[in-house]
């Protein structure tokens, strides 16, 4: 697939996504959820660590609702229908992939774009960065996943003033509150996002066992949780990348993971 909507690159292991439509501060459309999907898709293949992030002053304002305003004279619109068809994609295709993925946030991740930010297995903000649920704003609900996500990380009470009240959740309170990994000076933080992400790429293949993990632990039970952590440690113990820590260990020098 051409991309016109996204940026898409690979450098040392690492495939950085970013949304390109900066002068509506990357307002989501159709057509840029089903180029995410595709890029992520590809990334599963290709990279062991993956940037997702936005070009210009903003990360994500949302869907874009002007593209969408043919459809205000159909009563029975549905306006969850592009949910189905380009929006929820992008987030599972984000869950299903191995591969860490870090979420890189300046200025606004608003609407879909703070379903987005908080879907990253890191999530770090420029100081600049907020959170903004502003679906209630416009008689909306929120997408992106945001009411699974949000209550997960930051709890219920929480993320109902987040989604409910509509207020912008600055880094600071957002770090605070556990929803962002870090928050460092916006001129720092594609510098940051990449190092972290080159850091991923040259860990070891186990990485990715424990995001599978991680993510499938949020619906089960205790019990299943520990049975994933037995065939995990299994699969995981039987990689090169585990002799390699073991011996690099015994022997006092930094492991060189090769991701097998």
């Amino acid at each position: 697939m051409a991309y016109e909507h996204i940026l898409y690159s690979v450098e040392d292991g690492v495939t950085r996504i970013s949304l390109n439509d900066p002068k509506t501060m990357n307002g989501v459309t159709e057509a840029m959820g089903h180029e995410m999907v595709d890029a992520f898709d590809r990334a599963a293949k290709e990279a062991r660590a993956v940037l997702v992030t936005g070009e210009g002053k903003g990360f994500c304002s949302g869907a874009n609702l002007a593209a969408a305003k043919d459809m205000l004279e159909d009563p029975m619109r549905d306006v969850g229908g592009q949910l189905d068809r380009a929006f929820n994609p992008v987030i599972m295709a984000i869950k299903r992939m191995e591969q860490p993925v870090i979420t890189a946030i300046r200025g606004p991740a608003a609407g879909f774009g703070a379903g987005l930010a908080a879907a990253g297995d890191i999530v770090l903000m420029a100081d600049d960065a907020f959170f903004f649920c502003a679906f209630c704003h416009v008689g909306l609900v929120p997408d992106g996943g945001a009411t699974y996500l949000l209550a997960q990380a930051v709890g219920r009470v929480r993320a109902m003033r987040m989604m409910l009240l509509g207020e912008k959740i600055d880094a600071q309170t957002a770090f605070d509150w556990g929803l962002a990994t870090k928050v460092v000076p916006e001129a720092d933080l594609d510098a940051e996002a990449m190092k972290l992400a080159k850091s991923f790429a040259s860990g070891p293949r186990s990485l990715g066992m424990i995001k599978r993990m991680a993510w499938d632990a949020l619906d089960s039970s205790l019990e299943t949780a520990l049975q994933a952590e037995r065939r995990g440690q299994r699969d995981a113990g039987r990689t090169e990348d585990f002799l390699e820590g073991v011996t690099a260990f015994v022997e006092k020098r930094k492991p060189v993971f090769k991701g097998r």
